[in-house]
């Protein structure tokens, strides 16, 4: 017989993937995907174009011959490939989240987090998609934000360092003791209260912005202290 708790979470989790928020993400990550191809596109026929005129520019000079046919035909081989290999996005790491421009990082963000969605239980990954679309309004307003000042610093914390920190203090959790709370408070629960901070703190951060309070981000931000113990613990 069908375990009933597991019958309701696969329920859960097959009404989170067409949630409005999730199928907008999945939208958005389509989206993304669709201009990288247009644009490798674009880039390899721009390719293709100097290769042909330099292909016929040389035959005015010389005949060029099956070799010189043959060897236009493996240099457009070579730079489509070439140019449709390099329009791969890599995957964001909490490595290279730390790193990331501060403009480009609620994007990057999202993507990552989008990628950690499957190991989370359902009520996170509602949470997950609602950070995912205020990462996406908080895109915008980063633009003209100084790097330098104490306010992109505070954005930089929460979405490179303790966002990441968290999802993956929850991911070495032996699947197991995750609903254990024989020690406290279960890594499940921890999981959902903390990402519930992390969405309040990114509505805070978002309307500071648009408000153009830079000091009060810089100043009121509420961090996660979470602690990574042992294995019943994020």
């Amino acid at each position: 017989m069908p375990d009933p708790n597991r019958v309701m979470a696969d329920a859960e989790a097959l009404l989170q993937r067409v949630s409005p928020e999730g199928r907008r993400l999945a939208q958005r990550a389509r989206q993304r995907r669709r201009r990288a191809l247009m644009k490798a596109l674009g880039r390899a026929i721009a390719a293709s174009v100097v290769i042909i005129l330099a292909a016929i520019a040389v035959g005015f000079v010389f005949p060029i011959g099956q070799m010189g046919f043959l060897a236009a035909l493996i240099a457009l081989a070579i730079a489509w490939v070439a140019i449709f290999a390099m329009s791969h996005e890599p995957e964001e790491t909490a490595q290279s989240l730390a790193v990331s421009d501060i403009t480009l990082l609620p994007q990057k963000t999202e993507a990552w987090l989008q990628r950690q969605r499957p190991a989370l239980p359902a009520p996170a990954q509602r949470l997950a998609d609602g950070i995912g679309l205020k990462l996406e309004a908080l895109a915008p307003q980063l633009i003209n934000l100084d790097p330098r000042e104490p306010a992109a610093a505070e954005v930089r914390k929460l979405l490179a360092t303790e966002l990441p920190e968290l999802i993956d203090g929850y991911t070495r959790v032996p699947v197991g003791l995750r609903t254990d709370d024989r020690h406290g408070v279960a890594p499940d629960k921890q999981l959902i209260e903390a990402l519930g901070v992390v969405d309040s703190e990114l509505a805070r951060m978002s309307a500071d912005l648009a408000t153009g309070d830079l000091q009060k981000l810089a100043t009121q931000g509420r961090y996660l202290e979470l602690k990574y113990k042992d294995d019943q613990s994020l």
